[in-house]
């Protein structure tokens, strides 16, 4: 393995081996400072796509330091043995970037990495996909820009952020106690932080997004985001694939059957793009797993546990 600086940029860490290369990047998103990597592929052409790959709100037993590392493997994985450039990275609040967490800051931190991301290399083909509230965002930032994306996925994704909105002031001190909010005066009166939880709204961004892919994951037994969620997530795109996990719970990053169902996804939706097909012709209502504790209506997902 070599180790290296770029010479072209004294904050960028190059990692190189037989695997491929992953290069340390800090970008900017509106003003703060943000960490991520990207990794390469051996062997890249100009057909090479492109994935960014976003974690989610930091479980307690984590916390912020360590929060998105894994997903640093995840996307090496993908790089190596698919060819593709994966780009992860860590939210404001979160890791080695600065800032503090908001819904509408994280929303803008995955558009800021996309604009980083097709700065950095050159693909011709770029999806999105992430975890939990990661994968919530990715939908709502996807809408944003539908025309520049070619699929995007979301593994145990919330509805809405309604719940959340109805507990702000534990939301906030929960998130003080986790460290995704660092500065004593965050945030200031009438920026919006709060109502950002009810005008963020994944539900309505996925109706815009029926001219692209979509995979919906979640865990039968998620505690945390009722199934039923993506089951309004998949509704509201019209041609979603949606996936049931049997025994999962929230934590899908971690379950070798989600990572083998996005693996495969992104292959074939790839594929297509290549043929020039549909690139909206996903099979829809694609389920699998034991659905029978779907609930009864959509949580907009829950506080965390500890609030």
């Amino acid at each position: 393995m070599l180790v290296r600086r770029c010479g072209r940029c004294s904050e960028r860490l190059i990692i190189d081996d037989a695997a491929g290369t992953a290069v340390e990047h800090r970008f900017i998103s509106e003003g703060i400072e943000l960490d991520g990597e990207l990794n390469a592929p051996r062997h890249t052409g100009a057909t090479s796509p492109a994935l960014v790959l976003c974690h989610g709100y930091p479980d307690p037993t984590i916390g912020s330091p360590a929060v998105g590392m894994d997903l640093s493997e995840l996307g090496a994985r993908i790089a190596t043995t698919m060819g593709w450039y994966v780009f992860t990275f860590r939210f404001r609040g979160c890791g080695r970037s600065g800032g503090n967490f908001s819904l509408g800051g994280w929303r803008d931190d995955i558009l800021a990495a996309v604009d980083h991301l097709s700065s950095s290399i050159d693909h011709r083909t770029l999806w999105l996909a992430g975890f939990g509230t990661g994968g919530g965002l990715c939908i709502s930032a996807a809408a944003r820009i539908t025309e520049r994306l070619d699929g995007v996925a979301a593994m145990g994704a919330p509805a809405g952020f309604d719940d959340w909105a109805s507990h702000t002031r534990r939301l906030l001190q929960h998130s003080r106690n986790l460290g995704v909010i660092r500065d004593a005066d965050f945030p200031v009166a009438g920026d919006g932080w709060a109502e950002q939880f009810r005008s963020i709204r994944p539900v309505d961004d996925a109706a815009k997004l029926a001219s692209i892919p979509m995979l919906l994951i979640h865990g039968a037994d998620d505690e945390s985001v009722p199934v039923f969620d993506s089951r309004v997530l998949a509704d509201a795109h019209g041609s979603a694939e949606l996936r049931v996990i049997s025994g999962a719970g929230h934590g899908l990053r971690y379950d070798p059957r989600v990572v083998a169902i996005l693996l495969g996804w992104l292959d074939r939706t790839r594929n297509r793009v290549l043929r020039g097909a549909d690139a909206s012709g996903v099979d829809a209502g694609s389920v699998t797993g034991d659905d029978a504790d779907a609930g009864s209506g959509p949580s907009a997902y829950p506080a965390p546990p500890s609030v």
